[in-house]
């Protein structure tokens, strides 16, 4: 058994999660049921990410207390990923008091290992509202890509890191007005120290995607140069360096230490050490993320891992996806583009449809486009006519001729032999395609199972082979039944709680979370026994109303306007 932190980025909490934000939680998600049905010991963990820019400018105009914007809204956020079935072990928050205490600690040992040093600088300066302008407090032209509306940390077009100082044009997020510099001291994390050892890492990672390696080794290309970690901010965890009084620790460095406060949150709770898992080299570490925070996570965080000193395990596969698009269209919520997560249960209230419409269009290769043209497909045609009505052919065979009770195999011939060869060489796929984190390409791989349950059926006409050949028919439908299970359980992780209703009916007791994958192929066409007893058979997936596609417009409004009334005051839009 090994050990694994599946862990996802942490949805930054002025906003409610859209489809593309929610993919790498559902990512995560799928990945640590799919690992515990290797047997394998996982733990999974994200959060919200409520210090920085965004929420103190939002507070300021508000004039509250910023922590008062963002409990209501971390707690609007973990009862919809509930809703969505996304049960990751520690759902945790950047206010989490052991997240503040391992900050700390942590920045405090990077300066003991000579990491950690102070500059003076010249920033951007509000004299209207008396406040320096870091990250999101400064807004300008982006000097790579013209974008208007790049902020000071990044730019959201092109994606480049910036420093405030870079912007042409610069002007303060909260009055608009330009911006006199003015002298301050920061503290740097010296990233030219680890960069020959990421370098290295980057290099010699076989598991990391192509876009992870190829867009961070040319970072490192044009030289590492060491990054300001602490803000003139009032809203974030105290930078706990002597002489540091007023500062904050930079978001996004204290954000990627998430991964491992929240670890040590939920494994504390349970009576585990936290070493367990980050002191051991044999760890392997997963991150779903999006292709803009690729920076961040293959080489900031791995340079702090590496120049903290300790044993941390380095990131194993980064799980980094291309932009998801809504109807050809990049996600914006000032244009109102897009679809959110608590918007789509008002569409369609079973999370399972949704799940598995997100993994069939997940971005792995290049960008994708959700359309509700495509989604309609995935629903009536994957889901309920290649999946759906398959295992619910089995099961209602099985209750009208063999009284509920799965008949005994007898012999197998030619055509028994492909079906198998071909649904266990699948499953294979489906192993290694989950192993490498490409869900995508693993969904395909349990529809070409499903699609071959259905022609072997086709081609074997059981209900002609009841009446000639009754034991010939019962092999059939044994084969069919084993298929059936194979489905369920490969399943499992995207839509877990359709799975569930498909083992009961498959006739097990205990619940598929106690399942195992089968490793050998006879172990596989013995996931259903002759002999068991199955229960009522019900059709696992329904298609989309009639008339969807042509209502979606109006039915679109009606789920806005329903979960504008739900969100609390600050997330609504």
């Amino acid at each position: 058994m090994g050990r694994w932190v599946v862990t996802a980025a942490w949805p930054y909490i002025n906003s409610v999660p859209h489809l593309g934000t929610i993919l790498h939680l559902l990512g995560a998600d799928v990945m640590t049921r799919f690992l515990r049905l290797l047997g394998e010991d996982v733990i999974s963990v994200s959060g919200s990410d409520e210090h920085g820019t965004p929420i103190e400018v939002e507070a300021r105009r508000k004039n509250i207390d910023p922590k008062r914007l963002t409990d209501d809204a971390h707690a609007y956020v973990v009862r919809l990923l509930k809703r969505w079935g996304i049960e990751l072990d520690n759902y945790s928050r950047t206010e989490s008091p052991v997240h503040k205490d391992f900050v700390k600690r942590f920045m405090l040992g990077l300066e003991e290992k000579g990491s950690i040093f102070t500059q003076k600088m010249i920033l951007p300066y509000c004299e209207r509202d008396r406040i320096f302008l870091p990250d999101r407090f400064i807004e300008g032209k982006c000097p790579r890509c013209g974008y208007p509306n790049a902020r000071g940390d990044q730019c959201e077009s092109c994606g480049a890191l910036l420093d405030p100082l870079d912007l042409i044009s610069p002007r303060c997020a909260i009055c608009g007005s330009k911006p006199i510099l003015r002298e301050t001291t920061h503290w740097f994390f010296d990233l030219r120290k680890v960069e020959h050892n990421v370098r290295r890492w980057l290099e010699n990672n076989e598991e990391l995607w192509d876009n992870v390696r190829n867009y961070s080794l040319q970072w490192i290309r044009e030289g590492l140069k060491p990054r300001s970690i602490t803000r003139d901010n009032s809203w974030g965890i105290e930078a706990p360096f002597s002489g540091a009084s007023g500062k904050t620790i930079y978001v996004w460095f204290e954000a990627l230490l998430g991964y491992l406060s929240a670890s040590k949150e939920i494994l504390e709770a349970r009576g585990r050490r936290f070493e367990e898992f980050w002191h051991d080299s044999n760890t392997r570490t997963i991150y779903f993320i999006g292709k803009d925070n690729i920076p961040f996570h293959a080489v900031i965080l791995p340079a702090m891992l590496i120049a903290s000193g300790e044993r941390y395990p380095l990131p194993s596969i980064i799980s980094s996806t291309e932009y998801l698009l809504y109807e050809g269209e990049k996600f914006s919520k000032s244009r109102r583009i897009g679809l959110w997560a608590d918007e789509a249960l008002y569409i369609i209230d079973d999370p399972d449809y949704w799940r598995f419409a997100l993994i069939r269009v997940r971005p792995e290769e290049r960008d994708t486009n959700f359309s509700w043209k495509e989604f309609a497909k995935i629903i009536n045609t994957e889901l309920n006519d290649d999946i759906g009505n398959f295992v619910f052919r089995v099961l209602s065979f099985v209750e009208r001729y063999y009284g509920s009770e799965i008949p005994e195999p007898g012999n197998l011939d030619s055509i028994d032999a492909e079906v198998i060869d071909g649904v266990w060489n699948n499953y294979k796929g489906y192993i290694d395609k989950m192993m490498k984190t490409k869900m995508k390409q693993a969904s395909e791989h349990i529809l070409e199972i499903a699609r071959a349950g259905n022609l072997y059926l086709n081609r074997r006409a059981p209900w002609d082979e009841i009446r000639r050949d009754p034991v010939r028919a019962g092999t059939t439908i044994y084969i069919a039944s084993n298929i059936a299970a194979i489905l369920a359980i490969t399943l499992y992780p995207i839509t877990p709680n359709a799975s569930r209703r498909m083992w009961k009916m498959l006739g097990y007791g205990e619940d598929i979370e106690n399942a195992r994958y089968p490793r050998e192929r006879d172990e596989a066409f013995k996931l259903v026994e002759g002999g068991m007893r199955i229960g009522n058979p019900e059709p696992p997936f329904r298609k989309l109303p009639q008339g969807f596609i042509d209502k979606i417009g109006s039915i679109i409004e009606q789920a806005r306007q329903a979960a504008q009334r739900d969100r609390p005051e600050y997330l609504k839009f």
